[in-house]
C-alpha cells in the first residue's frame, strides 16, 4: 500500500504525501507551485474561477474534463495529469482560445478569464478538428464559470470566431506515452496519514467493504462535490476518508432487463450521457442540474448519500421505485429508494454498507414523466421546490401516479394520499385541482431563505396543475398529428 500520491501537472511528474496530500488543488496550485494563474474565488464550485483540466487514461488516451479545483482534493488524484492555464500555452505564445478572448475584448477585470480559457479550450478538445461549436454549446460549456463584467456576450463572441483547426488536441500537447507514470490499468492501495486523520484508497471493492467494516464512521467520498465545501467552509476534517472514485466494479453503467444498472461512482456526466434517450426528461433537467465542472465529478449516488431534502435527483429516482443495492462485507441487499430515507440525514442503512449500485427501471411506452425545479436562479441554483409526477392512463382513466415533492420538509417525500386520490379517476383538469386541495394535508413545508411555507404550498398546488395541462396540451398536440 503506497503512502503518496503521483500525478502529473502541466505534464511533469509529482509525488505527494503528508499535509499537502490533504490541500484542495488550487491551494496547492498556488500556494506550492506558483501556478497562480488559477484562481480562488467561492471555494465552494460555483464560479469556475479555478477550472482546471483533469485527465485520466481512456482507452490508450487520457480523456480531459474540465472541473473546479477548490473543491478537489489532492488525495482524490492518484494517477491523474492536471492541467491548468499555465500548462495551456503554445511554448512562449497565446494559444488560440487566448488570441480570440484578446482580440474580442472577452476580458476585462481577468480574474474569471483563466477559467474561462480552460474551459473553452476543454470544449474545442472534445470536438473533432472541424467541428465548430455554435453558440448554444459555447454558453453550455462555459455555464459554469461566472463573469461580473462582460455581461457574456464578448466572451462567447471570442468563442464563436476561434478556428477549431488551429487548437492542438490535448494528447498532442502532452503525448499519454511521456506520462508513463499514470499508464496503470488498475486502482492502487494507498494509506496517507495525518495528525490524527487518514485517507484510504482502496484497490477493490472487497478491500473498501472491509474497509468500511473496520471503520465504520469512515466518510466515503467519490467526487467530494458536498463534502469538500463543507471542509473549506465550515473546517470539517473527517478523521478517516474512504475514495470509491477509481474502484472499476462502482464504474460500470449498463442496460440490463429494462432497467438502468448504476454503479456508485459513475459521475453525473456519464449518467447524463447514458440516458439522454432513455430519459429525455431527465437529461432536460440536467441541463439545470449543476455546471460541468461539478457533473464531471460528482456522482448520482453521492446525491443520494448525501440526503438533501433538496435533492435534484431524489424525486425522480422515488417516483421511478428505483432500487439501492446496500453491500456489507459479507451481506447484499437491495431496498426501495422509499425505504432509504427515515429522517433528516437519517438513513435505512448499516454502519458496514456501502450503496454500490442504484436500480432504476425504465418507463413502458404507455408512461409519462414530468420533471419539475423552482429556484431563485434557473441555472446551477440549490432547488427551493422540486417535483416529479410519473402517470399512466388508459381510456382517459388514471391507471397509476406516482408523485413526489422536494423541498417540503426534512427529506423528499411521496404524497400516497394525493396519488391514491387520483387512481381511478378521470384524467381531468376537476381531478388535478381537487388533488391540489389536499396539499395543506399533505405536506409542511418549512421557512427558509429560499421560499416561505406558504410559497413552497402555492407551489406544490401549481405544479399538479400545470402537469395536467403539460400532459393535456401534448394528447391534443398528438391527436392533431
Amino acid at each position: 500500500m503506497r503512502d503518496y500520491i503521483r500525478l502529473y501537472i502541466n505534464g511533469k511528474f509529482y509525488k505527494i504525501s503528508g499535509e499537502s496530500a490533504f490541500l484542495p488543488l488550487s491551494e496547492y496550485l498556488r500556494n506550492s507551485l506558483f501556478f497562480t494563474g488559477t484562481k480562488e474565488s467561492c471555494t465552494e464550485g460555483d464560479c469556475g474561477a479555478c477550472t482546471v483540466l483533469l485527465g485520466k487514461i481512456k482507452d490508450d488516451k487520457i480523456s480531459y474534463a474540465p472541473v473546479n479545483s477548490c473543491i478537489i482534493y489532492l488525495y482524490q488524484l492518484d494517477n491523474a495529469h492536471i492541467i491548468t492555464i499555465e500548462g495551456l500555452k503554445y511554448k512562449d505564445n497565446l494559444n488560440p482560445v487566448q488570441e480570440a478572448i484578446v482580440n474580442h475584448h472577452g476580458t476585462q477585470c481577468g480574474f474569471c478569464t483563466p477559467g474561462v480559457v480552460t474551459t473553452l479550450y476543454s470544449l474545442f478538445d472534445c470536438g473533432c478538428k472541424d467541428d465548430k461549436p455554435d453558440r448554444g454549446d459555447i454558453q453550455h460549456a462555459l455555464s459554469g464559470n461566472l463573469c461580473r463584467c462582460t455581461g457574456y456576450d464578448s466572451i462567447i463572441h471570442a468563442g464563436l470566431t476561434v478556428n477549431p483547426c488551429s487548437v492542438r488536441k490535448l494528447n498532442e500537447l502532452y503525448p499519454p506515452d511521456k506520462l508513463y507514470e499514470i499508464l496503470e490499468p488498475q486502482c492502487s492501495a494507498i494509506r496517507l496519514l495525518l495528525n490524527n486523520r487518514e485517507f484510504i484508497q482502496p484497490a477493490n471493492l472487497q478491500e473498501a467493504l472491509c474497509l468500511k467494516s473496520e471503520k465504520p464512521d469512515a466518510v466515503l467520498i467519490s467526487g467530494g462535490t458536498d463534502i469538500h465545501v463543507l471542509c473549506n467552509k465550515r473546517d470539517f476534517e473527517p478523521e478517516t476518508i474512504i475514495h470509491l472514485a477509481n474502484i472499476q466494479e462502482l464504474n460500470n453503467i449498463n442496460l440490463e432487463d429494462n432497467r438502468v444498472l448504476v454503479g456508485a461512482a459513475v459521475t453525473i456526466s456519464k449518467f447524463e450521457s447514458y440516458i439522454s434517450e432513455i430519459f429525455p426528461e431527465l437529461s432536460k433537467l440536467f441541463e439545470v442540474f449543476a455546471s460541468p465542472q461539478i457533473k464531471n465529478i460528482a456522482t448520482l449516488a453521492g446525491n443520494i448519500a448525501n440526503g438533501s431534502p433538496v435533492g435534484d435527483t431524489i424525486p425522480f429516482l422515488m417516483v421511478m421505485n428505483a432500487k439501492l443495492t446496500l453491500t456489507g462485507s459479507d451481506s447484499v441487499r437491495t431496498i426501495n429508494i422509499n425505504n432509504f430515507y427515515k429522517g433528516y440525514k437519517d438513513f435505512n442503512i448499516e454502519p458496514n454498507e456501502i450503496i454500490t449500485q442504484i436500480n432504476i427501471p425504465i418507463l413502458n411506452s404507455t408512461e409519462v414523466l414530468k420533471l419539475y425545479k423552482v429556484s431563485k436562479r434557473k441555472h446551477l441554483d440549490i432547488s427551493s421546490f422540486s417535483a416529479a409526477v410519473r402517470i399512466q392512463e388508459k381510456d382517459g382513466i388514471i391507471e397509476s401516479i406516482a408523485i413526489a415533492f422536494g423541498g417540503v420538509g426534512p427529506t423528499v417525500q411521496r404524497v400516497h394520499n394525493i396519488e391514491s386520490f387520483l387512481i381511478g379517476k378521470k384524467f381531468s383538469q376537476e381531478s388535478f385541482e381537487g388533488a391540489a386541495a389536499l396539499i395543506k394535508s399533505s405536506i409542511k413545508p418549512i421557512c427558509d431563505v429560499r421560499g416561505s411555507e406558504n410559497f413552497r404550498m402555492q407551489l406544490a398546488e401549481n405544479c399538479l396543475k400545470r402537469f395536467y395541462f403539460e400532459i393535456k396540451d401534448q394528447e391534443n398536440s398528438t391527436c392533431q398529428l
